[in-house]
Order: structure tokens, then C-alpha cells, then sequence
């Protein structure tokens, strides 16, 4: 009785540990947080993660499977804006819990593919093998309530210092906005960091003027330069904009 006993909490400890790991390992990096590296072969070969990009931006978009139609939409769309991702030193990677195997055959699917007028289009960004769900996990892409073996729809947007600047998830059958994602890295470049950093109002595009931390300017400054006043306004008491 006594040895049925302590065998019964030796599993006990054992499943409790394995599920705190697996807690932990499901865990979402949150913003500001370094973005967990890792290497994995991929549609480009190995990748060693973030090394191989230097000082670059990066966006990991997870996916739920190859071969799937909002998956593919999405592919496609990404791309023909493959290039302005590139002009905006940013690099694009795909993930899904498929293997390595089936992603080259989706690839060639996907680039013999005319989408919505737009004609067939080499990939040029990787598409990551993840089929032991390293990544997934560390990147908390697997959301248990949902699945366990496919990521739901999740963008990491990384800086140059590879932490995370943005999140994203989306459901399994909600495609992107891929022109939202794009907007918000344009913001985060524009917004830049640290005691000189802009602030980026609702809607705001690539253009528009931009809010402003603190009141923009000392009497001492505009004693010295007048027109300093006309880079300025403000709307209300607390709200100070500068004109792009």
C-alpha cells in the first residue's frame, strides 16, 4: 500500500511538472520583451534566428496550415508587397506546424497562382518549418483552446534591437489586413525611440502629422527662432501636433 502510494505521487510530481512546462513553454513574449531566437530549416535553408538579419526589422506572421485557402490569400497578398517590405528594411517569415517537405510543395503552388488580377509572383521571404512546435510554443502561436497542433493567425513585428515591438493574433478563419500590418510598422519607424520619439494618433498613414510627448518648445526657443511656432499646434490643452 505504502509503495502504491509514493509511486502515485511520483506521477503526480512528474505530470505537474511537465505541465508547467508546457505553460511555460506556451508562453507570449509581450512587447518590449527580446523575441525568442531559435534555428529551423526553412524554404531558404537553415535560419539562424534573429543572427542572419542583422540589423533589420523583422515580422514573423504564424500560420495554421499549408495547402489552406485564407492561408494561401494571405501568402499571395504578402507576396506582391514583398518589395515595399524590402524598401522599408524589413524582412518576412512564415511559420506553420507543417514540415519542411510540404512547404516546398505549397510554394510552388502558390507561385504558379494568379490572385485577384495579380500575376504569379515568386516568394522571396522563408517559409519556416515548425513541425515539432519549438517555435510555436516559444512564440505562445498555439493557443490550446482552439488547437494544440495548428498556430492560430499571430504577427510579431521585431526591431533592429530584435525586441518585440507589436503584436498581433487573429482567428483561424479571419484573414489579415496586410495593409494595417504594414501601416503599423511604417508608425513604429516613424515613431522612433527614446526621449525623441513621436507619438502616432488614430489612423494615422505615412504622412500625416504626428503628436508629440511634451509641449514642443522652451520661450528661450522661440526667442531665438520665431518660426519655430509654425512646425507646431495643438488641439485642446495636452494635445500638441508637428506638421509632417
Amino acid at each position: 500500500m505504502k509503495t502504491r502510494l509514493i509511486l502515485v505521487a511520483m506521477l503526480l510530481f512528474v505530470a505537474g511538472h511537465l505541465w508547467s512546462q508546457d505553460k511555460v513553454n506556451t508562453s507570449i513574449p509581450m512587447i518590449g520583451d527580446d523575441a525568442p531566437s531559435f534555428t529551423a530549416e526553412t524554404t531558404s535553408g537553415v535560419l539562424n534566428f534573429p543572427l542572419d538579419y542583422g540589423n533589420k526589422w523583422k515580422i514573423i506572421f504564424s500560420h495554421p496550415r499549408d495547402f489552406t485557402p485564407v492561408c494561401t490569400t494571405e501568402i499571395l497578398t504578402l507576396a506582391h508587397l514583398q518589395d515595399n517590405f524590402e524598401k522599408l528594411n524589413t524582412k518576412l517569415l512564415i511559420i506553420s506546424t507543417d514540415d519542411l517537405e510540404k512547404h516546398f510543395m505549397w510554394k510552388k503552388s502558390l507561385e504558379e497562382t494568379t490572385y485577384k488580377n495579380m500575376e504569379p509572383t515568386k516568394i522571396n521571404f522563408p517559409i519556416i518549418d515548425d513541425s515539432k512546435f519549438l517555435i510555436s510554443r516559444s512564440y505562445g502561436m498555439l493557443h490550446s483552446n482552439i488547437s494544440t497542433s495548428k498556430d492560430v493567425r499571430g504577427v510579431f513585428i521585431i526591431n533592429p534591437e530584435n525586441k518585440i515591438a507589436a503584436i498581433y493574433f487573429y482567428p483561424m478563419n479571419i484573414g489579415r489586413n496586410m495593409d494595417e500590418i504594414q501601416r503599423t510598422l511604417l508608425a513604429l519607424q516613424t515613431a522612433g525611440s527614446g526621449k525623441d520619439r513621436y507619438l502616432m494618433p488614430a489612423n494615422w498613414h505615412q504622412g500625416d502629422d504626428v503628436l508629440i510627448p511634451q509641449f514642443p518648445y522652451t520661450a528661450k526657443e522661440i526667442a531665438a527662432n520665431p518660426d519655430l511656432k509654425l512646425s507646431y499646434y495643438n488641439v485642446g490643452s495636452y494635445m500638441w501636433f508637428k506638421k509632417m
